[in-house]
């Protein structure tokens, strides 16, 4: 796992990456009416460069949501307020209009609308049609938009990185997060449990996917909070994440997110929080696979898994797993736990790192992890030319070093490819083909 590029050191190195290009861009953007925050795998530090989609939050400046309770006078006067309805679906809620101010964004005010009785809701549906409808999201070069997904607008930027953006709003719900703060625990820490309190929440535009009211629906999310835990995660709570991510992928393969990503974090979030940290050595990590996935199969029967922050919303619910796949998936994770450690030569990744020769496998991945060292380093780079210049600089020495560094190590590679019998020749194909 650690040669694949999912060790500590690795992981810690991008998550200290991504955090500084933020801080870059922001800097850089600080005009805008948006803050920009990777989340996601990304901000977590457990994919590489090309793996999977680059998630991004865009953060509304000048709007702040709160729940029952927080005085509105407390809340600066520049800051558009509205109020948390949370009588909907657990870890959701409707927002209606508190209080205007002179510069409100007009995205925003498009989505406004009358509920009937007198009160003016915020409407999710409508702010990512307005989103997805402007011209400074539809006008740009080398980029590919696709349809909206739950409140993600994806994106294919010069055809090989994929992007998902999602508008969000900040939130202040100290309740939610006391509650959660105040849960009996192994894991984490005091001092990190107050960190994720500090670290607050924001909403999504999407609601419950039962509600006949969802177009009026947010979700509440702890996306910053959530990546401070999986950052504070042990090597072998990480490395078991990583494994059960490569099973959904690899064999179970659900083709429409009837079991996402996230719902693996939160049986390792879960893992970790009821178990003492001493439990989780090299020596177990199969041990915490095989307890993954008997909580995978046990959230598939009952089509139930509590959400890690917020316990009363099931991440199941309707999720859309039919009667056929329900019995295909339950049947196949048990055929897995029978299977016992054969099952991890199921995932490709990893059989070929197994049976591979030890030194070509290892030689690769010194390759690999390099690569997407100089792929980040030049994302960093580009943000500090349009911090420090206000512009992007093409003739920049370090970005031209960083750059005829990459070529090198391409055309070894693509040299040693050829040795061995490859008719790959060229470079880009190479470089996508190695960060995937």
């Amino acid at each position: 796992m650690t040669r694949l590029g999912y060790g500590e050191e690795m992981r810690r190195w991008r998550v200290a990456r991504y955090r500084e290009c933020d801080r870059l861009e922001n800097a850089d953007l600080s005009h805008t009416s948006a803050t920009f925050i990777t989340a996601g795998s990304k901000a977590e530090g457990l994919t590489c460069y090309l793996e999977s989609d680059h998630d991004y939050l865009i953060v509304v400046k000048n709007v702040i949501c709160l729940e029952a309770g927080i005085n509105l006078y407390s809340i600066p006067d520049d800051l558009q307020v509205y109020r948390m309805d949370t009588h909907v679906y657990p870890g959701h809620c409707r927002l209606v209009l508190e209080r205007l101010t002179s510069r409100c964004h007009k995205i925003i005010h498009n989505a406004l609308c009358d509920n009937g009785n007198g009160d003016v809701l915020l409407s999710s549906s409508l702010l990512l049609d307005e989103i997805s409808s402007h011209p400074r999201y539809t006008g740009q070069r080398g980029i590919v938009r696709h349809k909206c997904v739950g409140p993600s607008l994806p994106l294919t930027i010069l055809g090989s990185m994929h992007r998902d953006n999602v508008p969000a709003l900040r939130c202040l719900c100290p309740s939610v997060l006391h509650r959660w703060a105040a849960r009996p625990r192994h894991w984490p820490s005091p001092v990190i449990v107050q960190k994720v309190v500090t670290l607050g929440a924001i909403l999504t535009p999407v609601g419950f996917k039962g509600s006949e009211f969802k177009h009026m629906e947010w979700r509440i999310n702890f996306n910053s909070g959530e990546a401070e835990l999986v950052s504070n995660l042990n090597d072998i709570q990480a490395k078991v994440y990583v494994i059960l991510k490569m099973i959904i992928k690899d064999i179970i393969k659900p083709t429409n997110k009837e079991i996402t990503s996230y719902i693996l974090k939160n049986i390792v979030l879960w893992q970790a929080e009821r178990n003492p940290q001493t439990r989780f050595s090299a020596y177990s990590l199969l041990h915490w696979l095989h307890d993954g996935l008997r909580e995978l199969r046990t959230a598939i029967a009952k089509k139930h898994m509590p959400y890690y922050m917020i316990p009363e919303r099931n991440l199941m619910e309707a999720c859309g797993i039919n009667n056929k796949l329900h019995r295909k998936w339950v049947a196949d994770i048990t055929d897995m736990l029978e299977e016992g450690p054969g099952v991890i030569l199921r995932l490709e990744k990893i059989r070929k790192a197994i049976v591979g020769s030890p030194e070509p496998m290892l030689w690769y991945s010194k390759k690999r992890m390099e690569l997407e060292m100089l792929c980040l380093e030049t994302m960093k780079r580009i943000a500090e030319c349009r911090y420090e210049n206000e512009m992007l600089n093409y003739s920049d020495f370090v970005q031209k070093s960083i750059g005829f560094r990459r070529k090198e190590v391409l055309i070894e590679v693509r040299q040693r490819m050829i040795q061995e019998g490859c008719s790959v020749n060229d470079l880009n194909d190479i470089l996508d083909a190695m960060l995937q």
